[in-house]
């Protein structure tokens, strides 16, 4: 048996890569990558030589470099290996950007997803079970919306911007394949992850090398936005939970349920650098809200999700990695 988790060279796959090989449950993990430029390959290459660190044998973690939009490639895998569950990491991220180029983002997180349902359609077991799959989609699908927490059930259906578009298309064609072919399909919205390995166009990332490197950082709306911040270890906890469920066709929030201010975020990791950053206010863009909030009650019913990590304690793991990987080689 094993499991295939796609993005596994990213921030939260290769979280996601090291839990799952640090059980030890005799699986294989093959972790698939197209090593993309979105941010430097090199710093994926650095997080896959910490995944293959957490293995507990030889062999235990399989890296495969490759594209999600590559057909073939995906039905050699699933002939290759008998998948119990699919994690399914890759896409194309930032709001920014999928407003610059909206057809490479539809291109593929929708059709990259199409394809790897298509692949698990395609591969039953012995048994006729076809693998479980968790889908990574995101807060941003519930737009601007009146119902605050943010609850599963709310429409979602006037995202702001590509990227959430995207995502709230996949969800969809996830509902689909379990209508048409009984496929389990969880998708798991995150809800502003932060941490180690975090990528470095993410806010977090960019305030402590404004702090530390004088570069300015953007600042939307004078920091008067809430984010429900999660640490990457909540995060993953609720993936690697959701991929031992199959639930038929779920939505789960995975979030920590206690928004923080942006403004608080940021005074908070100049605190504990001991350095001011370098701010600069601007207007909050058309494709961003102020507002995000999880209702987590479903994902502790449903698979056991249970944040752990606290604002504080996590911002101080995130510039204690800061310190170590980012400012000691320097």
């Amino acid at each position: 048996m094993a499991i295939l988790v796609t993005g596994a060279a990213g921030f939260i796959g290769s979280h996601t890569a090291a839990r799952l090989l640090r059980r030890a449950e005799g699986e294989v993990i093959v972790g698939l990558d197209n090593l993309d430029d979105f941010y430097s390959p090199e710093r994926k290459r650095n997080n896959l030589k910490e995944v293959a660190g957490h293995e507990q044998r030889p062999g235990q973690f399989v890296f495969v470099e490759g594209d999600i939009r590559d057909r073939a490639l995906l039905t050699r895998l699933f002939k290759e290996y008998q998948f119990r569950s699919v994690i399914h990491l890759a896409a194309r991220v930032s709001v920014k950007a999928s407003v610059q180029n909206p057809w490479l983002y539809y291109d593929v997180n929708v059709m990259g997803t199409l394809n790897l349902l298509e692949a698990v359609r395609e591969s039953p077991d012995q048994k006729g079970q076809r693998a479980n799959v968790v889908f990574a989609s995101t807060s941003l699908v519930y737009g601007r919306t009146d119902t605050v927490p943010f609850v599963e059930t709310d429409a979602a259906d006037r995202p702001l911007a590509p990227y959430a578009a995207s995502k709230r298309s996949s969800e969809m064609l996830g509902f689909t394949y379990h209508h048409l072919h009984g496929i389990d399909f969880t998708a798991v919205r995150f809800f502003t992850v932060y941490g180690p390995r975090g990528r470095p166009e993410m806010l977090a990332y960019k305030v402590l090398n404004s702090a530390f490197g004088g570069e300015s950082v953007p600042l939307y709306n004078g920091g008067q936005m809430h984010r429900d911040w999660t640490f990457i270890d909540d995060i993953v906890s609720g993936i690697v939970s959701a991929s031992n469920h199959r639930l038929g066709f779920e939505v789960l929030n995975l979030g920590r349920g206690e928004p923080v201010l942006l403004a608080e975020f940021v005074e908070t990791l100049e605190f504990v650098a001991g350095k001011k950053a370098k701010l600069e206010h601007t207007p909050m863009p058309r494709s961003d809200i102020k507002y995000t909030y999880a209702a987590i009650d479903k994902a502790r019913k449903l698979i056991g999700y249970e944040p752990k990590i606290s604002f504080e304690e996590g911002i101080q793991r995130f510039y204690s990695w800061y310190a170590e990987h980012v400012l000691k080689p320097g």
